[in-house]
């Protein structure tokens, strides 16, 4: 899971002002410096970011930001052609010489660039729910190796911070002002990947937070980037999950 190069190089030009030319070919020359630079920046401003990725990695959820955002990413499939300082994917592009790599990064990237307008104390919530996602969330929901292996979940136990976000979302359908934004991309691509790779984890203990990843999953945007059969498998098992209480365990996921 853990697992992008554009580089734009846009050449500045400078008035003619010798003498030797006639004013009439001087504006002439202008004229078609001016053109031509305008037609140079229009077509980088309608390039779109790239994306490194594979749906095996985090890459989805980069996707799902952007659908939400209305914003518009190319994927790239040369990962050869990834300038991630290591290797490692997602990695984004974006017009001069923008390159950011890690998920968190990357999502609180596309909310700047975004053109909502959005409250500052709001944009500061969602950023901090994506690092909380990144720096504390991500820990619990996959445990690793020294050597970096993920081998189990944290959510078939007890979790003080897990049953504080359960008791969070019991007022209120989604994390930041109760509308739906990129905390929540960040927040619920964690949780749903838990019951993607351990389909036989229990999680009615926090019920709240079930049916919060159920209406996350739901989402147009979510379908898009992960696909029909992952949404399809997420808000079947959930239901299932609540339907039955936790007590009876699917053995198979979607992977």
């Amino acid at each position: 899971m853990r697992s992008y190069a554009s580089s734009v190089l846009v050449l500045g030009w400078a008035l003619c002002t010798s003498s030797a030319f006639a004013p009439g070919a001087k504006l002439a020359s202008q004229i078609d410096l001016l053109q031509s630079n305008n037609e140079q920046s229009t077509s980088t401003s309608l390039h779109a970011m790239t994306l490194y990725g594979s749906q095996g990695s985090r890459s989805p959820l980069v996707n799902w930001a952007a659908n939400e955002l209305k914003l518009d990413l190319e994927m790239e499939g040369d990962l050869g052609r990834n300038p991630h300082p290591f290797g490692q994917i997602p990695c984004l592009t974006d017009d001069g010489d923008v390159m950011v790599f890690e998920s968190g990064a990357i999502l609180q990237y596309l909310q700047a660039k975004s053109k909502g307008d959005v409250a500052p104390d709001k944009s500061a919530a969602i950023s901090s729910w994506i690092s909380w996602a990144n720096a504390s969330l991500d820990p619990i929901c996959f445990l690793e190796t020294p050597d970096g292996k993920v081998y189990d979940t944290g959510l078939k136990s007890q979790n003080k911070r897990i049953a504080k976000l359960d008791d969070l979302l019991s007022d209120s359908s989604y994390l930041v002002d109760d509308e739906f934004s990129l905390a929540d991309v960040a927040v619920a691509s964690y949780l749903l990947y838990v019951i993607q790779f351990f389909p036989d984890v229990d999680l009615m203990r926090w019920p709240n937070i079930v049916e919060y990843m159920k209406a996350c999953a739901s989402r147009e945007g979510y379908g898009k980037a992960f696909g029909d059969r992952v949404q399809g498998y997420c808000v079947s098992r959930l239901s299932e999950m609540q339907k039955s209480g936790g007590k009876e365990k699917k053995l198979f996921g979607v992977f």
